[in-house]
């Protein structure tokens, strides 16, 4: 490794709290709860490799903030009355080598599968278009006011529930297609009030929700916002929506925003998009970081397909902060360790080539996932694993945990 590579230096965010190194573990969901939708020894075994991985910031997967709304089966969910013992213990495990610990909070909106039984709403009554994989999403309805109110005051409870628990800072996630993306988005928001048409209006809700986690956490609490740089699909969230929205969290005093982009319509966080957009093969999202870096303050952090360590230090060489890592830390949990022993090593990402892009996307999902579980058991990764076969391991744990997941809600 070069002995000065910008890769392992200190960086201290705008809240004060110092991340040891450039390297992030970014979100992957993983559907690996306990009963109860908590943290349990599955997901502590996993995250034990990260801690010890020579990360600067480990960041969860998606934890909700309303049971009653899951973005898949074995979510892990967080509310107000929820026990606080099995997240101290994460946050515990997480920070026990030196790693920050975040955690990302999430709500799914429309991105409800209907098997989950449970509310799908957004911004305007309109649902995802999957093709024929649709039929598997729930129809949403349209929220009300109330509803808009509900899920502020919900994110602003599980950020101070976060804090509680021990974690140094929430990630609040607004890409993907989730509902905060759903809010952000002329395509999913046709709203007439005050929470749609203008860019100013249809981040209303966002900012109303990091401006409430500023108001009641700690000075030194880290708050982050994953956005999309733009979801990738015609007509819909641009990048110059995404830099007002950048502006707008400047002056909350956001600390850092990661820049991804895409959704299930148009999986661009895997690579693909649906309006034609040319993607680099690595670092997917760095040109657009590179063009709002001139335009903010804010730190960034750009995540999407950073595999080897010459890539990783461009980004931060670029005008980003931070380097998110995914998949690649899916199989080689200690990347960042390897890259300090051999600075040529190259992490992998799975990639399916399927012509069904929606299919192809569950397949690479699925892989991942495999390989969380596996590492959740305490097994050694698989680096060239079927996606067929990933697909099928993957329908039936999710099968078996829907089942579960549906069974505990009902007894609520």
């Amino acid at each position: 490794m070069p002995s000065n590579s910008i890769l392992y230096s200190p960086y201290t965010l705008p809240c004060g709290k110092t991340v040891r190194n450039r390297l992030v573990k970014a979100a992957m969901e993983e559907n690996m709860s306990s009963y109860g939708c908590l943290p349990g020894e599955s997901l502590f075994s996993l995250y034990r490799y990260w801690a010890h991985g020579d990360l600067g910031m480990v960041i969860t997967g998606n934890v909700m903030v309303d049971k009653e709304a899951m973005t898949g089966p074995g979510g892990v969910v967080l509310e107000k009355d929820t026990p606080l013992a099995p997240f101290e213990r994460w946050a515990k495990i997480i920070k026990s080598n030196g790693a920050l610990a975040v955690m990302q909070i999430n709500h799914p909106g429309r991105q409800v599968f209907k098997a989950m039984q449970g509310k799908a709403i957004a911004p305007s009554a309109i649902p995802l278009d999957m093709g024929k994989h649709s039929k598997l999403f729930a129809e949403p309805r349209e929220m009300t006011c109330q509803d808009i109110h509900d899920v502020c005051k919900r994110f602003v409870e599980t950020a101070k529930q976060a804090e509680k628990a021990g974690f140094d800072g929430v990630e609040v996630h607004a890409a993907h297609g989730y509902l905060l993306t759903q809010f952000l988005s002329p395509l999913t928001n046709q709203r007439q009030d005050e929470w749609g048409g203008s860019i100013i209006n249809r981040a209303r809700l966002l900012i109303n929700i990091v401006s409430q986690i500023r108001a009641v956490c700690a000075k030194d609490f880290i708050v982050m916002v994953k956005l999309n740089s733009a979801d990738f699909q015609k007509n819909g969230f641009s990048f110059d929506d995404a830099s007002e929205v950048v502006n707008r969290l400047e002056a909350l005093g956001v600390d850092v925003v990661e820049l991804s982009g895409g959704s299930y319509e148009a999986p661009a966080m895997q690579g693909q998009t649906k309006d034609n957009t040319t993607l680099a093969r690595e670092a997917y999202f760095l040109e657009f970081a590179k063009t709002l870096e001139s335009q903010t303050q804010i730190p960034l952090m750009t995540t999407g397909g950073i595999k080897r360590a010459e890539i990783a230090e461009r980004v931060i060489q670029e005008g980003c902060e931070l380097v998110g890592l995914a998949s690649a830390l899916a199989i080689t949990p200690n990347l960042a360790k390897k890259w300090q022993q051999e600075w040529t090593y190259s992490g992998v990402i799975p990639h399916c080539t399927w012509k069904d892009k929606s299919l192809a996307s569950l397949a690479n999902m699925a892989i991942v996932r495999r390989q969380l579980r596996r590492l959740g058991n305490d097994l050694t990764t698989l680096r060239t694993p079927s996606p067929l076969w990933s697909l099928v391991l993957d329908l039936i744990h999710r099968k078996k945990m829907t089942k579960r997941d549906v069974a505990y809600r009902s007894e609520k």
